[in-house]
């Protein structure tokens, strides 16, 4: 009983940076229906800019969470600004293209943005510093890192704040109102061009905490490290009900649990597989996700 609790803490952990990457999917297709295939690279991105600030931020003698806080905040603001130049520079102009070319545009700024990094960060991992994390504290017999505290703090926090800027501001409203009818809406004054680079900016910026929260718990960084992850939070997003905030979250949190337990009951070897087993059974089986039939409620 205290491994499967245990397995159930590691897979809520890795499940809710599935998730903060997953939102950045949904929210995207959600407004421009658009699989936005250069996501994870954002993650990747956030993981390098949080080495970055963190050794900037901890050289100026600043405590571990203030270095931590202000490496998050700044990074999330940098992956915003650029999630919101590649918007403007890859996806605007395709626009009232085919979806095929959209696509097509997605993949090669996935793999420019991927070379990007190689070139300007190098080939090889970079190191977390994380000696500012480490640590435990025994519950009930079972162990839980501090680490761990942290991702799943932070993951809420953010979480929560996605759906109080969504469902309770004017902001989310006219997010909400976009995705429903880009005409209609652009019809009572909402501007479309800017929600939708709010909306990357934003779904970039959760991704982009999710590179820092995974930097600090595998302990490194690589220029290719937003490929699996992304995929999976892709399947995440899909399992959830793509375009639907709430089954992103969902979605993410199963897609963690079933890796971490397959891991731990079956093998290792593995655990990558699971994922993509899932997001072939639910297209097959339930195309439209769990949270599919309140799309119209709740998609972003």
């Amino acid at each position: 009983m205290d491994y499967f609790l245990q397995q159930l803490i590691n897979g809520l952990t890795l499940g809710g940076i599935y998730a903060l990457i997953a939102l950045g999917y949904t929210m995207v297709y959600g407004i421009i229906q658009l699989i936005n295939f250069a996501h994870g690279e954002f993650f990747a991105a956030g993981g390098y800019m949080g080495v970055i600030l963190l050794s900037y931020l901890a050289a100026s003698g600043a405590g571990p969470y203030v270095c931590l806080a202000g490496a998050l905040i700044l990074t999330m603001g940098y992956c915003a600004v650029l999630a919101m130049a590649v918007e403007k520079v890859a996806y605007k102009p395709l626009r009232h293209s085919s979806r095929l070319s959209v696509l097509i545009s997605a993949l090669g700024m996935s793999i420019f943005l991927q070379n990007g990094l190689m070139l300007t960060q190098g080939v090889y991992d970079k190191a977390y510093p994380t000696q500012m994390t480490q640590g435990s504290f025994q519950v009930a017999g079972l162990y839980i890192s501090y680490m761990q505290v942290i991702i799943v703090a932070v993951t809420g926090i953010l979480l929560v704040a996605l759906n109080a800027l969504v469902f309770k501001t004017r902001i989310g409203k006219a997010m909400r109102a976009s995705a429903q009818d880009k005409i209609m809406s652009g019809l009572v004054g909402i501007d479309s061009d800017r929600i939708i680079s709010l909306t990357f900016a934003i779904g970039a910026g959760l991704a982009a905490a999710a590179g820092i929260m995974v930097g600090f718990y595998y302990g490194s960084v690589h220029y290719g490290m937003g490929f699996v992850p992304g995929i999976k939070a892709f399947a995440a997003a899909v399992l959830g009900g793509i375009g639907n905030v709430t089954g992103a979250m969902i979605g993410g949190a199963l897609i963690g649990i079933i890796e971490v337990f397959a891991a731990g009951y079956l093998s290792s070897e593995y655990k990558d597989v699971f994922a993509f087993v899932i997001l072939i059974a639910v297209l097959y089986f339930r195309p439209t996700g769990i949270m599919g039939e309140n799309v119209d409620d709740t998609r972003v």
